[in-house]
Order: C-alpha cells, then sequence, then structure tokens
C-alpha cells in the first residue's frame, strides 16, 4: 500500500510504503483492545449453561405432560371400549338368559333340548373367550357390590344378609360388574 505524505516543501512526493503484514498486525492490535477477557467469556458460558439447564427442564416438563397425557387417553379409551362391551354383554346375556329359560322349559316338559344344549355351549364359550363369569351368590353373605336385594325372608337359623336364592344370575368381567345378582336375603326376625 501507498500513501502519500502531506508535506508540501519539496518537488519530491514522499511516498511511505507500509507492508501488508504491519495492517494486519495494527488491526489484531486493534481488536484485542475491544476483545472479550476470559472472564467475560466464563460468565457467558455460565449464563448459557443456565439457559440450557432452564431448556432442559422444560423439555422434562414437557415430556413428562406428554406421557401423562398418553396414558390418559389411553385410560380414556380403554374406558370407552370397556363400556361399549359390556353394554353388548348385558343385551347377549338377556338373550343367554332367554335360551336357559326356554332349554329348562324343555326339560320340564321332557323335551329334548339337545340342540339347544348345544347353542348354550356356544354362548357359555363365548363368555369364557371375553372372561365374563357368574357371580355366585346362594349362601355367600350380601355384598351390595355384587347383589341387589329384592327380597327379605325371615329365617331365624340364618346369619342376617345371608342370600337365600338368586332371582337372576350376575356376571362380572375383567373385575368389572356387568350386571348384579338379583337376590334373597335373609333376616333373623
Amino acid at each position: 500500500m501507498f500513501e502519500l505524505s502531506s508535506n508540501n516543501n519539496s518537488d519530491e512526493v514522499p511516498i511511505n510504503v507500509m507492508s501488508e503484514k504491519q495492517t494486519d498486525f495494527e488491526d489484531l492490535s486493534e481488536e484485542s483492545d475491544s476483545s472479550i477477557t476470559i472472564e467475560e467469556l466464563t460468565k457467558l458460558l455460565d449464563k448459557e449453561k443456565e439457559k440450557t439447564s432452564e431448556y432442559e427442564e422444560k423439555l422434562k416438563h414437557v415430556l413428562a405432560d406428554f406421557q401423562n397425557q398418553t396414558k390418559k387417553i389411553q385410560s380414556d379409551i380403554e374406558k370407552g371400549v370397556n363400556t361399549k362391551v359390556d353394554e353388548f354383554m348385558l343385551d347377549f346375556l338377556k338373550i343367554y338368559d332367554d335360551f336357559i329359560r326356554a332349554k329348562e322349559a324343555l326339560s320340564d316338559n321332557k323335551i329334548n333340548s339337545d340342540g339347544l344344549e348345544s347353542i348354550l355351549k356356544n354362548m357359555d364359550s363365548l363368555l369364557k373367550k371375553y372372561h365374563v363369569s357368574q357371580i355366585e351368590s346362594l349362601g355367600e353373605l350380601f355384598n351390595p357390590n355384587f347383589h341387589e336385594a329384592i327380597s327379605i325372608v325371615v329365617d331365624p337359623d340364618l346369619d342376617d344378609n345371608t342370600i337365600t336364592k338368586e332371582i337372576r344370575k350376575g356376571y362380572i368381567s375383567h373385575e368389572r360388574v356387568i350386571r348384579p345378582t338379583l337376590v334373597e336375603i335373609s333376616k333373623k326376625g
């Protein structure tokens, strides 16, 4: 690089030649005056670490919220499906009860009920496949979670609230009562 001198005393035009190395060095020295110190860099790094930590915490909370929401949705779906299956099973059990009454009527009249017996075996298999089982109640103590008392009989020989008769079978599936057993219970008098 060339630089013209501002001295006008002579006819000569003085030229100062500056090397490029000098210019770069001057630029570096200027940068070093405005450069960031190690302490400042450490402070900046600490601030960034804090931000990163905050973001990690926020991410953990968002992930936990997402997992909780996923579990809730899964639970809601299962409850909805179970409710519909239970409704269907209630309707099916009404038909099942009708088949049992028909079989009993045929048997009482000494009419061959082999075909009906076969149908009932298929229905029993279907109930077993979907984990639907009868609530055994006769001789048990009344439990309002499984039974519905519709009559009371006085019997001094039995404990209070002993089930003396099943009027309609109850059913349970996956630890949920689909239909409570209609029962007659005893009172000592």
